[in-house]
């Protein structure tokens, strides 16, 4: 397995911690709007609203990947979606953060996060046969996402 960096700069081991999700089979423009919304939230606040995502109570805003999005009853939301599949794995590396945290010793009320980075990983590409003897291409990119906290 290769060795994987962090794009965040500036890390200090006192005052960070860090957690990151390696191709995971989520769209990465889910990603990038879930990061968006997530960003500079306390962790129970994130994890507060991902879960109402979840559960289809909040939407999360569309600002780069929008065409033909639905506008939502959400208060002060134009376009926005329900990326469950993506809220759910952004659960999971919550939970990853607050872990790492509390093995350093860090005090969870205070843990804010700083930096969320998405990236397209590797695209695994197949075909689905189709009638006589053609083929559709069958094409799934995975994602890495990368998540800083720090203790404010």
């Amino acid at each position: 397995m290769g060795r994987y960096g962090y794009s965040f700069e500036g890390y200090d081991p006192t005052r960070h911690v860090r957690a990151s999700m390696r191709e995971k089979g989520i769209s990465p423009k889910h990603a990038r709007e879930v990061a968006k919304a997530v960003r500079g939230l306390r962790v129970e606040k994130a994890r507060d609203y991902l879960e109402a995502v979840v559960r289809r109570e909040r939407a999360v805003a569309f600002g780069r990947h929008k065409n033909q999005v639905g506008h939502r009853s959400d208060p002060g939301m134009m376009s926005g979606r329900y990326p469950q599949k993506a809220a759910n794995e952004f659960i999971r590396l919550l939970e990853n953060l607050e872990t790492n945290a509390e093995y350093k010793g860090m005090d969870l009320d205070r843990l804010k996060i700083a930096s969320v980075a998405v990236h397209r990983g590797v695209k695994v590409q197949r075909f689905t046969p189709r009638a006589q003897g053609r083929a559709t291409p069958k094409n799934n990119t995975l994602t890495h996402v990368e998540m800083v906290g720090v203790e404010a």
